[in-house]
């Protein structure tokens, strides 16, 4: 209804003149009229209207012949002219209903910034009159860095669906768009939907949310026994399942074996283990086996008598086993303890004695041991790299904790308490956090686990300095390297530096190893400082420098 009409519309609308026919003759392939000799100008019943158009820059009159080459009839310049002034009210007739009609707040502007419409919807919107504005600079009226239609209309900016806060009372979503005609800009369009309604009131939700949490809080403290399984937070099938297996666990003082990758928590099912089953003053000690130098697990361990070796503290130390008497020992990552200490480990477990290092006094301990490992200690075992006496030891009974990418359904309820905790302890209140962003955190295979999951909510936090949780603050989206890494300035790939194109996976681990490479670099080495500089935790930096073979 609004193309551009054709010249077969015109034959349609009945403009062209049929008698004429009578007199037209073909003459050498051309036609003439009887009572002249000069040819006139021709044009095809299925030729574009533009064609019609050029004709009448040469005479007013043209021919119009069909399919076969056989005339219909005559069209003047004055008909057609009067068929497009037609058409043009018809379609200024669509358009003012079409703006009558909405409710939105519709705004057009010329290249000029003047104003063009605005709808009724602007009107409530912005309490400025249609006879006040119109066909004035819209500059009059709103500040110039207010004004989003100005970027589309100088930068051709397009613009969907964009949370914008015009006034200090005002939230209101944008969509924009430039007006194009022969490839240049001569307008922009905007409209605007009222949602300060939805701002505030997710606002007043968000408050009140923090505000149960904070009360819950204090509650917790004054409650004799909660239930230590409570601070899990999930609800899927699987993740449930793990959690009435430990329950189970916690009637007996048997050996626990908790498997699981790297960040799934493996720590607060042992607490929470320990919690249930043992005195409210019992003691949690752990002690991460991968984190301690062989040459002093010994002495971390077992502990030390005064003078047993050099730099030893004069007064002697109890050893980790000593400090567990009588509550829960916590072996994390045990597939990394050394096998010599794997032999004595094996021994205390069967005996409960153990001596000091340098002691000749033989100590007697009661106590419970969780151990926890990301490692196959199948696989360990046949490398000869764990013993298998030790390894059947401990696994009188295993829990399997499922990690995060097999159970996303609890990535949504982990986000939101996550989120309650840090805008609480930061005192930041979150206003919006759009579904886009968690679809994108729901999609995300968090090869970090729920330890990442909670570091990126923290990170959003942290970021959304305005209440406002955005897709760029994800560091694994797309848009979001400006804000992670701007002071390492990695340069982008050009054609005249490479050729060669990967598959996406490899490209992208090329990339975060020249990534980890300079920010290694740029902290000396110094891998804590390294884990600071790019927002992650040390063990999610150790794992990518493993998984990307960098030393």
């Amino acid at each position: 209804m609004f193309d551009l009409p054709t010249v077969k519309d015109l034959i349609e609308n009945e403009l062209v003149d049929t008698a004429i026919t009578e007199h037209i003759v073909q003459k050498d392939g051309k036609f003439h009229l009887k009572l002249s000799d000069s040819p006139v100008l021709v044009i095809s019943i299925n030729d574009p209207f533009d064609c019609l158009l050029e004709a009448f820059h040469y005479q007013s009159v043209t021919i119009v012949i069909d399919s076969d080459g056989c005339p219909i009839g005559s069209l003047s310049a004055s008909q057609v002219l009067r068929f497009l002034s037609d058409s043009y009210k018809k379609l200024q007739a669509f358009y003012e209903t079409v703006i009558q009609t909405t409710d939105a707040s519709v705004t057009v502007i010329d290249k000029k910034e003047h104003v063009r419409t605005w709808t009724d919807g602007a009107e409530k919107l912005f309490s400025v009159k249609q006879r006040e504005i119109i066909g004035r600079p819209i500059t009059d009226f709103f500040k110039r860095e207010d004004l989003e239609i100005l970027q589309t209309l100088h930068k051709g900016k397009s613009i969907s669906r964009h949370h914008h806060q015009p006034r200090a009372d005002l939230f209101v979503l944008i969509n924009s768009n430039p007006v194009y005609f022969n490839e240049q800009i001569i307008g922009a369009v905007v409209s605007e939907t009222d949602v300060t309604n939805q701002v505030v009131l997710n606002e007043k939700l968000f408050n009140m949310s923090t505000e149960v949490h904070r009360l819950e809080l204090e509650v917790a403290k004054y409650k004799d026994r909660v239930d230590p399984f409570s601070l899990i937070k999930g609800t899927s099938a699987k993740l449930q399942r793990t959690i009435q297996l430990a329950k189970k666990v916690c009637t007996v003082k048997s050996t626990v074996l908790i498997l699981g990758e790297s960040g799934v928590g493996k720590e607060v099912f042992a607490k929470a283990i320990h919690e249930a089953s043992e005195e409210t003053k019992a003691p949690f000690i752990s002690i991460n086996c991968g984190a301690i130098p062989s040459s002093l697990f010994e002495s971390e361990l077992f502990g030390y008598e005064r003078g047993a070796f050099s730099g030893a503290d004069p007064r002697g130390k109890k050893g980790k086993i000593e400090l567990a008497k009588g509550g829960t020992l916590f072996l994390d990552e045990i597939g990394e303890m050394p096998l010599d200490m794997q032999v004595k480990l094996l021994r205390v477990l069967q005996e409960r004695r153990f001596y000091r290092v340098g002691g000749e006094k033989e100590i007697e301990t009661n106590f419970r041991v969780i151990a926890a490992t990301n490692q196959d200690l199948h696989k360990q075992m046949n490398e000869g790299q764990f013993r298998e006496d030790l390894y059947y030891r401990l696994n009188v009974v295993s829990i399997h904790i499922p990690p995060l990418r097999e159970r996303r359904e609890d990535i949504f309820e982990m986000t939101h308490h996550f989120l309650n905790d840090f805008s609480f302890r930061y005192q930041r209140p979150i206003h919006q956090f759009s579904q886009e962003v968690m679809q994108e955190m729901l999609r995300y295979n968090w090869p970090g686990n729920v330890r990442e999951l909670r570091n990126v909510v923290e990170r959003l936090v942290v970021f959304a300095t305005d209440g406002v949780i955005r897709g760029e603050y994800l560091p694994f989206n797309s848009n979001s390297t400006d804000v992670v890494l701007d002071e390492f300035e990695i340069p982008s790939l050009t054609k005249e530096q490479d050729d060669t194109l990967l598959s996406l996976k490899d490209e992208m681990e090329q990339h975060e190893k020249k990534v980890l490479e300079r920010a290694l670099n740029i902290a000396n080495g110094n891998k804590l400082d390294c884990a600071k500089k790019l927002g992650i935790t040390r063990a999610t930096l150790y794992n990518r420098l493993k998984r990307l073979g960098l030393s």
